[in-house]
């Protein structure tokens, strides 16, 4: 019997190696029949990763192994057909074409002359990996730091329109004003797996070029809206006084719509969110307000709030300043409800250890939901933007009653902290002597770290194989490795593929302490393989 290639990624994931020709394929075939304990798949240029529910790994890893694809599956159904206008004024043009050995219009020609193919979604929302022809367009060696919104380009052998501006290193043929993302619509996505594209040349417009050309905006959301989840309409509640560093209104994300190129996001200390929301009686997806510190805001009502996360000094002011010498001030313990009476100013002070805070009143935080979710995105740009001074909050209501003090988590310090992660799928490009380099040395968390991902310091790994891996679908923890060496833990705001090969995957119970990690801190990487993994031929 042949079996297939599976690789773990990470306790509660698998990456299926499979062929460009395949993989959508064999992704109809897990839809229709899944593994034990499935809960999603999604598609790479030339592999399949199938996430799973805990217990389930091992018999989903079997059959997963030895999963077919029948002749007659490989006839999938089309998608829908888009005829998509294009004006041919790219700058890479030239290049693209002194690179292949063509002329300009014998590109352009080829770029139109086929029918192309929605292989998978990633990168960003709606990012469309296109396939068509069989040219392999190499990437600028220098990564654009912003590639405008509309942008048609190309890459390896695809072909993809960039729905928002953001940094890109394909090479650019020219523009379209088509609605590629668009968060009104449903779906937002006008490209999704199946989907097929003509590209149409046009004239460059004279005026009244459209200025929604991805469908997207960065305009502030519109006023808060009652989500339907609460009692009774919201209530303006608080006034922002000082937004603090980075204040962001989350919940537990939006997961599910990985395959649009939308990563789940949500607060990136779940732990310390939901114990949050539990101590003041909200439900475990009510929002919350999460801070770097530094926020002040006024009650406009009396409200019931909870502090937790970071170890940080959190007070209350009875008005809407303090004292010059602090006198007034009374502290607000935390992870205890407590009451913040009309007119008074609650103040977080900067982490004292630990990194976010999270500010839960009860009734959760309301605003307008975007794909189902209050979660600020960062490196989407979807959900509510950081918050601003002067801007007013409103409530939902509850009726559950608030929670008794809890204990603090263990919070990360100056010490080393120790991180729990499943080697693979990609450590064979690194080897033995790779995987002890990563394991053996304690790395620091660079001050670039963010949302998206914690950038570590140290000795770098040295990568045994070269040359470009087909993009692959990500999970937050992925362990990547770019060309320095470097290693980049991929975190809630991820990008939902990516091209550097990931040599371990942090398990999902660590990323609360990633959330945590200062700039500066220490962290050491541990190898766990929490599955006794009997051989394949000993399950068959």
């Amino acid at each position: 019997m042949s079996l297939r290639r599976v690789r773990p990624m990470g306790p509660r994931a698998w990456l299926v190696d499979s062929s460009p020709e395949e993989v959508a394929a064999l992704a109809a075939e897990l839809r229709s029949r899944p593994v034990p304990g499935q809960t999603a798949v999604r598609t790479g240029a030339a592999t399949v990763l199938v996430t799973v529910l805990a217990g389930t790994a091992e018999r989903a890893r079997v059959e997963l192994a030895t999963r077919t694809v029948a002749a007659a599956d490989t006839d999938t159904e089309p998608g829908a057909v888009h005829l998509v206008d294009v004006v041919y004024d790219g700058n890479d043009r030239e290049r693209l074409a002194q690179e292949l050995g063509i002329s300009v219009d014998a590109v352009l020609a080829r770029h139109q002359d086929q029918e192309w193919s929605v292989a998978f979604c990633g990168f960003a929302p709606g990012f469309a990996y296109l396939r068509g022809w069989e040219l392999e367009v190499p990437r600028l060696d220098t990564p654009r730091p912003a590639v405008p919104a509309g942008s048609v380009a190309v890459a390896g052998p695809f072909s993809a329109v960039y729905p928002t501006a953001s940094p890109g290193g394909w090479q650019l043929l020219g523009r379209t004003d088509a609605p590629i993302w668009d968060i009104d619509r449903d779906p937002p996505a006008l490209l999704t797996p199946g989907d097929r594209i003509r590209w149409r040349a046009v004239r460059p417009r004279v005026s009244g070029a459209s200025d929604r050309r991805s469908g997207a905006s960065s305009a502030p959301l519109p006023a808060p809206v009652p989500s339907g989840s609460n009692l009774s309409a919201p209530v303006a509640a608080m006034t922002i006084l000082d937004p603090g560093l980075l204040t962001l209104i989350e919940d537990e994300g939006r997961p599910g719509l990985e395959h649009l190129g939308v990563c789940a996001s949500g607060a990136a200390d779940t732990r310390a969110a939901r114990q949050a929301n539990r101590l003041v009686g909200n439900s475990r997806s009510a929002a919350v307000l999460e801070t770097l510190g530094g926020l002040r805001l006024r009650a406009q009502q009396d409200l019931v709030v909870a502090v937790s996360g970071a170890e940080v000094e959190a007070t209350i002011e009875p008005g809407p300043a303090a004292s010059p010498d602090g006198a007034g001030l009374s502290p607000v313990p935390a992870r205890t409800p407590w009451a913040v009476a009309t007119g008074q100013v609650l103040a977080i002070g900067h982490p004292r250890r630990g990194v976010r805070v999270y500010v839960a009143v009860r009734g959760g935080v309301e605003v307008a939901p975007v794909l189902g979710s209050r979660a600020s995105d960062v490196l989407a740009g979807l959900g509510p933007p950081a918050l601003r001074p002067g801007q007013v909050l409103e409530l939902g209501r509850t009726t559950t009653p608030v929670g008794a003090p809890e204990q603090a988590p263990a919070v990360p310090g100056k010490t080393s902290t120790e991180v729990r992660f499943v080697v693979g799928p990609r450590e064979q490009q690194f080897g033995p002597a790779g995987v002890r380099a990563l394991v053996e040395q304690d790395w620091t968390v660079s001050a670039t770290s963010n949302r998206v991902g914690l950038r570590l310091e140290g000795a770098p790994l040295r990568r045994l194989e070269t040359g470009e891996l087909p993009s692959e679908p990500m999970v937050p923890g992925a362990v990547q490795v770019p060309p320095s060496g470097l290693p980049v833990v991929l975190f809630r705001d991820h990008p939902v593929t990516g091209g550097y090969p990931v040599i371990g995957v942090v398990v999902p119970d660590d990323l609360d302490v990633l959330a945590q990690l200062a700039p500066g801190a220490r962290i050491r990487l541990r190898a766990v393989d929490a599955r006794d993994r009997p051989r394949i031929s000993d399950l068959l």
